[in-house]
């Protein structure tokens, strides 16, 4: 153990015992010499033998002044050695001496008097190579200028981590003068920092001697009260040249400006890490409610720990909605994302729902102005501008609420709603680079929530004008029970041109019509309303089922170069028989007791608009309690198999010819229509029954 770890009294003064020696003397090599008052050698330390070069032997008994010194400062040395003798008093100087081997090297002395228990006087001389006097002394010097000037801070700990010592530049750091921090702990001198980290790993140091090298810590000082700084320390152990542990030295960098630097940088590729994983994740579909929720799981948890995703009730309903200063905003939730349980949650309005905020409230500040809404500090008597409703208010309360911010979502100049923002975890206020990266990933979702805002009234028009151009229940027939489905495409598909018609004839007949219009949107949907009103009109004609489709090929043609495919049936009860024509669609499935299902063996012939080619009819059987299913390709055709599987498939449920028909319909399109099919579907089931 060093001298600071000596052992101690219960007064706390030093045990009178012995204790490991400093390496300082070993370093200097000082070598004693005893002499009598007649200057002869009486006593010889093994360092002076390495000095002078002669051994004890040698030595002893011999005139020091003739065996130690030069022979010109041989009077000048008795002279003085006299004085030390007669006065006392001690003499201190450097004089060069003559070794054994001849040589000369300069030495420093020092010189005392000396009483024993007789009375007897002797003279002490110590000795050192004047040489390494000289670089330790410069040694030192250095070292103490280096340290003083350094614009590093330096401290020295010894074993019980209280400071011993502190450079000028570490008084300026800490604010703190150096005699304050002699004797005391860095608790003790620093207590706005928790010093755990510099402690544990000094400790560390002491035990392993391993160093720590750019330990970083972030706290206040008297020189910085009121703001955190960040230093870099480095900790390593000292010990002597004999390897007794001093103490621990610290080297102390104030980094603030860089590690500020490098927190900004860091939050700025975390920005565009942000920004990037928007870009990737949002818009996705052409679903607003989904486009709605994409934002908001971006928003949470990077940017806040609660996140809602509100439109003008207006914008959604296809209409432009502007608010005047004492306008209250009407406001329909699509999205909430939380980071977690939260109170704050249960306070915003439920997706779907339509609430009405008042002039005062910081949404409708926001939709009003098209300008964000920071509230960085949020205090008691800003809950009730935030919150939806005084019960609402409680909630985010008790959720702890501490900052808030809300941004327009703006597309094509048009304020569509806000992002909505709140932290509650968090414990970190929102600042301006918040805002900036809060309005970026609005910009990026404002735009693809506009587009799935116009196509959803896009395509809820086309499925309107498609429903309104289709049969709502097929007529009553004579001879058949009829049973029909129309499914549209997935919520994130255009609307297509898919159609069925059940159309009763003179004489108890039936045309029996499925077509598919290529195309989607409100153009497809006005072409089959087209076809299905010219199908309408030539089966009252009465003609031959090839023959209509000519002419509905002459009118598909003249409509925009539209194409389309069809099937055309003519159902005679009294001749139990059907008379089929195909125009490029896929064969219906004939349903007959004790057989199983089967396609109908038709020509295909080509789609509707082609022109030029003819159409053949075909006649089948139809008996009583046989069925026809007619169908469109939305219904068997997907990416994942090939069309022969999936109309074998469709054969197989096809299993039961006395199951209900509406039982059926729901069975064929629960099973093979997937809900996230691009493509629409017709469904048309008839089955033939006996006549009165």
């Amino acid at each position: 153990m060093s001298a600071a770890e000596a052992p101690a009294t219960e007064n706390g003064e030093p045990a009178r015992g012995p204790v490991p020696p400093g390496g300082l003397l070993d370093v200097l090599g000082v070598a004693s010499v005893v002499l009598d008052t007649d200057g002869r050698i009486v006593l010889w330390s093994p360092q002076a033998e390495e000095l002078f070069g002669y051994t004890a032997q040698e030595a002893l008994g011999q005139y020091a002044a003739r065996l130690m010194v030069h022979e010109r400062h041989i009077q000048l040395v008795g002279k003085l050695f006299a004085d030390v003798l007669r006065t006392g008093e001690s003499w201190a100087g450097g004089f060069p001496i003559r070794r054994k081997d001849g040589s000369t090297r300069l030495v420093e002395f020092r010189n005392m008097r000396l009483l024993d228990d007789q009375g007897d006087v002797y003279a002490l001389g110590l000795a050192a190579d004047q040489s390494t006097v000289r670089r330790l002394e410069q040694d030192v010097a250095l070292s103490e200028r280096m340290v003083k000037q350094s614009p590093i801070g330096y401290a020295v700990l010894d074993t019980e981590l209280r400071f011993v010592s502190v450079n000028p530049a570490l008084e300026r750091i800490n604010g703190v003068p150096a005699a304050d921090h002699v004797g005391r702990t860095l608790r003790e001198v620093l207590p706005m920092l928790d010093p755990t980290s510099v402690e544990t790993g000094a400790r560390r140091v002491l035990e392993t001697g391993a160093p720590v090298i750019d330990a970083t810590l972030t706290g206040r000082t008297p020189a910085h009260p009121d703001e955190d700084r960040t230093w870099a320390n480095s900790l390593y152990r000292l010990e002597d040249v004999t390897g007794n542990v001093l103490g621990v030295a610290v080297s102390v960098v104030d980094i603030t400006e860089q590690h500020r630097a490098s927190v900004e940088a860091e939050a700025a590729r975390r920005r565009l890490a942000v920004i990037a994983d928007a870009s990737a994740r949002i818009g996705t579909t052409l679903e607003l409610e989904r486009t709605a929720c994409e934002l908001a799981d971006v928003a949470v948890p990077e940017l806040a720990d609660v996140a809602a995703v509100d439109l003008l009730d207006a914008v959604v309903e296809g209409r432009q909605s502007t608010l005047g200063p004492s306008e209250g905003a009407v406001i329909r939730a699509l999205a909430v994302r939380p980071a977690g349980g939260s109170e704050a949650v249960s306070a915003a309005d439920p997706p779907g729902q339509i609430a009405r905020y008042a002039p005062d409230r910081l949404v409708t500040e926001c939709v009003r102005t098209g300008e964000a809404v920071l509230v960085r500090q949020v205090k008691d008597e800003d809950l009730p501008r935030i919150a939806r409703s005084p019960e609402a208010a409680v909630l985010l309360g008790r959720a702890g609420l501490h900052s808030y911010l809300a941004v327009p979502l703006i597309a094509r100049g048009e304020v569509l709603g806000a992002l909505d923002l709140k932290r509650t975890r968090n414990p970190v206020p929102f600042d301006e680079d918040d805002v900036l990266m809060a309005r970026e990933l609005a910009a990026r979702a404002a735009v693809q929530i506009d587009n799935a805002r116009w196509y959803q009234n896009a395509r809820n028009t086309a499925l309107t004008l498609q429903r309104s151009l289709l049969p709502s229940h097929p007529p009553v027939t004579t001879g058949l029970e009829v049973a029909s489905r129309y499914q549209p495409a997935g919520a994130t598909s255009e609307v297509g041109g898919d159609w069925f018609d059940v159309i009763p004839l003179e004489g108890g007949k039936t045309a029996l019509v499925v077509g598919d219009v290529m195309g989607s949107g409100i153009s497809a949907a006005a072409t089959m309303g087209r076809l299905r009103t010219a199908t309408t009109t030539l089966a009252a004609l009465d003609l031959d089922p090839a023959r209509l489709l000519e002419h509905l090929d002459k009118t598909t043609s003249a409509l925009d170069h539209s194409i389309a495919t069809c099937v055309y049936a003519v159902h005679d009860p009294h001749l139990r028989q059907c008379r089929i024509s195909n125009a490029g669609h896929l064969p219906p499935a004939r349903v007959r007791p004790g057989r199983p299902a089967e396609l109908l063996d038709l020509p295909t012939g080509v789609p509707l608009g082609v022109g030029g080619v003819g159409f053949s009819t075909v006649t089948v059987d139809l008996a009583p309690g046989d069925e026809l299913v007619f169908y469109t390709d939305g219904l068997v055709e997907t990416r994942r198999h090939s069309l022969d599987e999936r109309l074998a498939f469709m054969l197989s449920l096809l299993d039961d010819p006395a199951r209900p028909l509406e039982e059926a319909c729901d069975l064929l399109l629960r099973t093979l229509h997937h809900p996230d099919n691009h493509d629409d579907v017709a469904l048309l089931i008839a089955r033939a029954q006996e006549l009165p």
